[in-house]
């Protein structure tokens, strides 16, 4: 399974007021393992950065000026984001900047059901604790001293993280039970898992004849104090 975290630096919240956005990171995982494979890129949004978005990330007008424009990396973006599940926290914010910039574009917008809102994932499992990203680094002891200012790749990196760790790990459950449901993307929504069933007749032995021989005469030669012996 192919997933995409991701987030985004914007001028503002919302684009429908002429906010735009300044820059993506995103990092690619498979099953649940980063792939070290990522997407980053600073953009011009074409208008003077207000005073308190630059509070929050610290990207001047200075420093944007000449990056390039969202239609020059439009296609790029989509070829790496593919059809994967999109991961994001507070998923509503970052779909409506990524959606607008790409109806600008004359492209297909993204559906809001790829995106899985960690935000919301949070509030489930924690419900009426602090959901922020930096709250949940400190609840799973992730390491976020770099984070001085927003950044988008440094925040998916951490959210990444975040994630593995509200799904249950790396391998969560093994895929063997019931765990955080990664399918409920509402409140409300049961989760689902898996469960083993007894087989209906059991495995045959891997064991030869000759095996079982010599393994009885090792456990013989160890004495009566032996522990294998107590599961003979």
């Amino acid at each position: 399974m192919r997933e995409i975290v991701l987030d985004t630096e914007t001028t503002g919240f919302e684009p429908e007021e002429g906010h735009r956005i300044v820059e993506i990171g995103a990092v690619e995982m498979a099953n649940h393992m980063p792939t070290r494979r990522v997407f980053h890129k600073y953009l011009d949004p074409q208008r003077p950065m207000p005073n308190e978005a630059f509070e929050v990330h610290g990207l001047g007008d200075d420093f944007l000026r000449g990056q390039p424009l969202f239609e020059q990396i439009a296609e790029e973006f989509m070829e790496f984001v593919g059809d994967a599940r999109l991961v994001i926290h507070n998923a509503a914010f970052d779909m409506k900047f990524l959606n607008f910039e790409l109806g600008r574009t004359g492209r297909p917008v993204l559906p809001m059901e790829r995106a899985l809102d960690t935000l919301a994932l949070a509030r489930r499992r924690f419900p009426g604790a602090p959901a922020s990203l930096d709250a949940l680094c400190r609840r799973f002891g992730i390491d976020n001293a770099a984070r001085e200012k927003h950044g988008a790749l440094l925040d998916s990196e951490i959210l990444a993280e975040v994630y593995l760790e509200l799904i249950g790990g790396r391998q969560p459950d093994f895929g063997l039970g019931p765990s955080i449901s990664v399918q409920a993307q509402t409140p409300g929504e049961a989760a689902t898992g898996w469960r083993p069933r007894r087989r209906p007749e059991p495995l045959p032995s891997r064991i030869t004849e000759a095996e079982a021989r010599a393994h009885a005469r090792l456990v013989e030669a160890l004495g009566e104090g032996a522990v294998w012996r107590r599961y003979l």
